[in-house]
């Protein structure tokens, strides 16, 4: 049953007339589910609105490393990743949207939300409750890599975030990290290798993974092989998207790619959000959704622990970062 969540990493999906004009989102490793529901209901609007058939094509995997893709010449119309540097290197690397894309949406472009939490396997056997669990010896913790994933990234400064709140210090969260990395036996390019790891492959006591993630994995295994894990606080995430304007001025899309993602803040794109355990923003329909789906959680945002998303990136992630240099000595 599990084989539904495990697809190729580029995944073409036409949706409507061979003939029609396509347009391609570049999106990353645990949207497939979502977007495979999402894309045939804007199709459907999208004749209604406009009386044009189209055709929207998937690519997934890694979100860094999908956004490097484009940045090297994958001619998205639309990008939709889990973190805004992934597309902030689309316009440093060549100016393929403005530095201000994330003006052009509500809520900084980020139409829905997520968090960090943790997929422990039935009965709990290691006693994992919170981060502190996860750097105890004897604990395998599953965690994609920082460098190509952003979900790897998401659940490396989460545990940042964690320990300098605990304890109080830049070097005591350092230390902390190092610890949870030492018991990180393999490091998958994307969060939805990290699943099959933890899932299929049968390594670890816990996986780091999206909200979304484990709620679909309990869902495809009917719930009884694993439990979900709320830490006592967690990181906000969230998940920006970008009209790619290079490409699509190129491909004369940029309506169809324009109205795709202005559809994700409709009622139906952020019921379908709901629906697939990401945190809606349309507070009306989150609420609806909130007691049976998004328990609550403390959350804290990138840029309240660490300055900005390009400040993290800087500091953890780029070459001779502390991620390196955290991991080179695990």
């Amino acid at each position: 049953m599990l084989k539904k969540l495990i697809f190729a990493a580029l995944i073409i999906a036409p949706l409507a007339h061979a003939d029609s004009k396509p347009i391609l989102n570049v999106s990353y490793d645990v949207t497939r589910e979502f977007f495979k529901e999402y894309n045939p209901s804007f199709v459907q609007f999208w004749k209604q609105k406009s009386g044009q058939a189209i055709t929207v094509n998937q690519s997934h995997g890694g979100s860094s490393k999908q956004a490097r893709a484009v940045a090297d010449g994958l001619e998205a119309d639309v990008i939709t990743m889990n973190q805004p540097g992934d597309i902030d290197i689309l316009h440093q690397r060549g100016k393929l949207l403005p530095k201000d894309w994330q003006k052009r949406l509500p809520h900084e472009s980020s139409p829905f939300t997520s968090t960090t939490v943790f997929l422990v396997r039935k009965g709990n056997p290691k006693h994992i409750r919170d981060w502190d669990d996860l750097a105890k010896p004897g604990v395998a913790a599953i965690i994609p890599n920082p460098k190509t994933s952003g979900n790897g990234k998401y659940s490396y400064l989460a545990a940042w975030g964690y320990a300098q709140k605990k304890y109080g210090s830049d070097d005591k969260a350092r230390e902390f990290v190092g610890k949870l990395f030492r018991n990180v036996p393999v490091l998958d390019a994307g969060g939805r290798g990290a699943t099959t790891t933890f899932v299929q492959r049968g390594i670890g006591d816990a996986l780091l993974t999206f909200e979304n993630e484990v709620q679909l994995i309990r869902k495809e295994l009917g719930g009884g092989d694993f439990e979900v894990i709320y830490p006592s606080v967690s990181i906000l995430v969230e998940a920006p998207v970008a009209v790619v304007d290079k490409y699509a001025d190129k491909h004369g899309t940029r309506a169809t790619a324009q109205a795709y993602l202005e559809h994700l803040y409709s009622d139906e794109g952020q019921e379908l959000a709901a629906k697939h355990y990401y945190r809606p923003r349309n507070e009306k329909i989150l609420a609806r959704y909130a007691a049976g789906r998004f328990p609550n959680i403390a959350l804290f945002s990138v840029d309240e622990v660490f300055g900005s998303w390009a400040q993290a990136q800087k500091t953890h992630f780029d070459e001779g970062g502390t991620f390196d240099r955290i991991y080179t000595n695990k």
